[in-house]
């Protein structure tokens, strides 16, 4: 019988954990701090005047004499419901919500296709193209904006709902985001369609669309955040006051109650919150970005 003998295993000390330096510790704890602060400062600096407007929303007529206060005393929705005495709101809001969703659903459609057609179909002039829909993301629209306005008013769309849709219909941005999206997007399985007999539309619809979700949300997001939020190409438009949108409309109460910013301040909330319930409601498609690449199995 044969009896093997091992070597018995080394005795490994336990080790220590390693603790910092006191200079590094107060360096990393200083890093800290310094980030913290900065992010404080952005916060105060983007969310304050938000959030002072929304205060002075809720504060009563009282409050005008006595000394100012961040906080209201007595919150009130008196100041909402004069904005809605004022000027007819909810037509307003109606207005903007047909404008912002329109221009969305068209930058979705055509920016896709576009951007389609520039990130995999081969044709002449396509370097072109793509300079022409960059060269209008650094262009100004007051640049066109009069050329804009004769054509429409040529096509007879002035003072009309579709006057104001149609110029953000399909923007550079929405084009150049959606190009960006599809060619992150592998090629090998296109090909393989390709060869199976699926033509460009096919390829378009069934692979490659349902592969950017992110990057259409992020798309109709803009645009409509974009439409929304427009105030000058609406105000040139625009003529009959029951078409005005809501920036358009809001605008009026400046001159009326030119001396109470609390009505004010109500207006400008009631244009901000719905841009606020729709962030957050697809946040986690935003979020998502536009550099999503490959396709799910």
């Amino acid at each position: 019988m044969t009896t093997s003998l091992s070597a018995p295993a080394a005795h490994v000390a336990p080790q220590e954990p390693q603790q910092l330096r006191p200079d590094r510790a107060r360096h990393t704890r200083g890093g800290l701090v310094l980030r913290y602060t900065l992010l404080a400062l952005v916060f105060a600096l983007l969310v304050g005047p938000f959030l002072w407007q929304f205060l002075t929303s809720l504060k009563d007529s009282s409050e005008s004499i006595y000394t100012p206060n961040p906080i209201p005393q007595n919150p009130t929705m008196e100041n909402y419901r004069t904005v809605a005495e004022t000027i007819p709101v909810f037509r307003y809001i109606g207005n903007s919500l047909i404008v912002a969703t329109s221009s969305a659903l068209l930058n979705v459609i055509f920016g896709s296709m576009a951007g389609y057609a520039l990130a995999r179909l081969r044709f002449r002039g396509r370097t072109v193209a793509d300079v022409m829909f960059l060269a209008t993301i650094i262009i100004p629209f007051e640049v066109i904006m009069v050329s804009v306005f004769l054509t429409m008013r040529s096509i007879g769309l002035v003072d009309s709902l579709a006057g104001v849709i149609l110029p953000t219909a399909a923007t550079g941005l929405s084009i150049i985001l959606m190009r960006t999206a599809f060619l992150g997007l592998p090629r090998e399985i296109e090909e393989a369609a390709m060869l199976d007999g699926a033509n460009s539309w096919q390829r378009f619809r069934t692979i490659a669309l349902p592969s950017v979700k992110g990057s259409i949300s992020v798309v109709a997001i803009f645009a409509f955040v974009f439409a929304w939020d427009d105030f000058l190409w609406p105000l040139v438009i625009l003529k009959n006051p029951d078409n005005y949108t809501l920036t358009v409309g809001i605008q009026y109460l400046s001159g009326t109650f030119s001396a109470n910013q609390r009505v004010i301040a109500a207006g400008t909330m009631i244009a901000v919150i719905p841009l606020l319930a729709l962030f957050f409601s697809l946040q986690r498609w935003f979020f998502m970005g536009v550099g999503e690449g490959g396709v799910k199995g």
